[in-house]
């Protein structure tokens, strides 16, 4: 199976009320897609990285009464898991699709990057891309555009890092659910690979 991209019932599967019906919905439309995209990507993110990168769907295991509003596939360098790992995702809300580096709470690694980002904010002020953003929360859609974060705000963020212990760091591109790249395959993968690389020295800088 080829990827194909994703398509407006793919989006829609994460409206579906409650949690059964929604992770069915999931399950039969979205996770195929995720799985395939996992691993056609892996051959690229292990070149990228200098590692293999191993793809992990998300399973939602852990809940048992509030449905996802979100799911993705992530890359780390780990067959295990990747949440304890700084990684790579492409995932999707119902609003939008995602192509990120993460290192989230549960990874030993924040320090590290809280480190470099408050150092080097200047310079990653300069190389990332205007239109990519910053979140400190996984599990929100929302996000700030780089373009509208100084380096003084990179250093903020640094130190919440460093402090607060459910706060995290995702950098990387939205795109809209209904923009034509979404819903072809081949120019997708061209993105996220293209995304991956210049966010590359965020996920290098994390160790």
């Amino acid at each position: 199976m080829s990827f194909e991209g994703f398509t407006t019932p793919d989006f829609d599967a994460l409206t579906v009320p409650g949690l059964e019906p929604r992770m069915e919905a999931i399950i039969s439309r979205i996770r195929p897609k995720l799985e395939t995209l996992g691993t056609e990507l892996a051959p690229f993110l292990s070149a990228l990285c200098g590692e293999e990168m191993f793809p992990h769907v998300a399973k939602h295991a852990r809940r048992t009464v509030n449905p996802p509003n979100d799911t993705w596939v992530a890359w780390a360098a780990s067959k295990r898991g990747y949440k304890a790992l700084p990684h790579f995702q492409v995932g999707m809300f119902s609003t939008h699709l995602f192509i990120i580096f993460a290192v989230i709470y549960e990874s030993p690694n924040k320090s590290v990057f809280a480190n470099y980002l408050d150092k080097q904010a200047a310079q990653i002020k300069k190389t990332i891309p205007d239109g990519f953003y910053w979140s400190l929360d996984h599990m929100s859609p929302g996000g700030t555009l780089h373009q509208e974060a100084d380096a003084k705000q990179l250093k903020a963020w640094a130190e919440q890092l460093k402090t607060v212990k459910k706060s995290e760091a995702l950098c990387g591109l939205r795109l809209d659910r209904n923009d034509p790249l979404v819903s072809d395959g081949t120019q997708l993968i061209r993105t996220v690979q293209e995304t991956f690389q210049t966010l590359l020295p965020l996920y290098k800088n994390a160790f």
